[in-house]
């Protein structure tokens, strides 16, 4: 009977395990889905009651000497700071500012060569007071982001953001949520506006980011190549036997073939030795051969200035580990698969 009852209860566990796990993913479903809404009604805002105002917040930003001053407090503060460091990665000079700090003195690293952003849903937020107040008295542009047009922020701002009403994920309707998340993707289609009108390239990201995974994505394919005397390089007219030799002897499984004029017409591997055996051609007969009958015309090949990633995404999509980076049909360099995963490109 005891035993009966204790599976009775693991039964009933389970069933109420179950239960909580449904709920659970309903509840995750319908966050996603209310803040996917929220975007939405971002994205039809910037194209009506939005687009004059971000606008003009770009080509005010992209125009200032100086820095991008973001503040806000709570939920708007965190967002800000995030703002803030998506500005200053991608080209544009950007600090936060907590505005209860700023009441203690840090409005004195506000210039009037910056530009301040300010967060606030509500538009009354009443930590932004003195940040607003020294913004107006010393002629610094404002930038404010409300959902409150007639809010004091709102009313103070030189360029308005109003960002549109929208449901909350939170059933109450009450934590930030849905208007954190548009806040923030405001933010990052600021930034990505300004990076676009600067030009920014990936190698400008890449002086921001000289640590991490994303430097090691940014990596060229001339700082991982090896040249000179270590590229496996034999003339056109040798014998396979003689290419072999240079093929094992620089351990990157293949050799380029040039011609006369220093050109990379093909490369050989012992890939191909290997297929041409199993073909039926004789070993000694094979050896004897001109590398030009073996050798794959044409090799795919890259460039000094390549990404290491895009070198190692055509590696994969062409099944090969290795491969010359050329400069007017001259080999300059050669790559291999592991030169990549040992920096850490993947």
């Amino acid at each position: 009977m005891e035993s009966s009852n204790r599976a009775g209860s693991y039964a009933a566990e389970a069933e109420a395990g179950g239960q909580v796990v449904e709920a659970a993913h309903f509840s995750a479903i319908r966050s996603v889905r209310t803040e996917a809404e929220a975007l939405m009604t971002l994205a039809r805002a910037l194209d009506h009651e939005l687009k004059a105002g971000f606008g003009a917040a770009v080509a005010a930003i992209h125009e200032i000497p100086g820095r991008v001053i973001v503040s806000g407090i709570g939920k708007s503060g965190h967002i800000g700071r995030k703002i803030a460091s998506t500005l200053a990665s991608t080209g544009t000079p950007a600090s936060f500012i907590h505005p209860s700090e700023a009441s203690h003195g840090d409005l004195g690293m506000i210039t009037q060569q910056d530009i301040v952003i300010a967060l606030s849903w509500s538009g009354e937020t009443t930590e932004l007071g003195d940040l607003i107040s020294f913004a107006k008295r010393f002629a610094v542009r404002l930038i404010g982001m409300t959902s409150n047009p007639a809010s004091t922020l709102g009313q103070a701002a030189d360029i308005l953001l109003p960002l549109p009403l929208v449901k909350e994920a939170c059933p109450h309707n009450l934590a930030p949520t849905s208007s954190s998340v548009i806040q923030l993707a405001l933010g990052d289609a600021l930034a990505v506006a300004l990076l676009e009108r600067r030009g920014f390239s990936a190698s400008d990201f890449k002086v921001f980011h000289p640590g991490g995974k994303l430097a090691a994505r940014l990596k060229t394919v001339a700082q991982l190549m090896h040249a000179g005397e270590e590229m496996p390089l034999v003339p056109r007219g040798l014998r396979v036997s003689e290419a072999l030799i240079a093929v094992m002897g620089k351990r990157f499984g293949c050799a380029g073939i040039v011609d006369d004029h220093g050109q990379l017409v093909g490369m050989i591997t012992d890939g191909d030795v290997r297929r041409h055996m199993s073909a039926g051609a004789g070993h000694s007969d094979l050896l004897a051969r001109r590398v030009e009958e073996v050798m794959t015309p044409t090799p795919i090949t890259t460039t000094p200035g390549t990404f290491a990633s895009a070198a190692l995404e055509l590696m994969n999509r062409s099944r090969i580990t290795a491969l010359f980076a050329v400069e007017r049909g001259r080999p300059v360099g050669i790559l291999h698969i592991h030169d990549i995963l040992r920096a850490g490109v993947v």
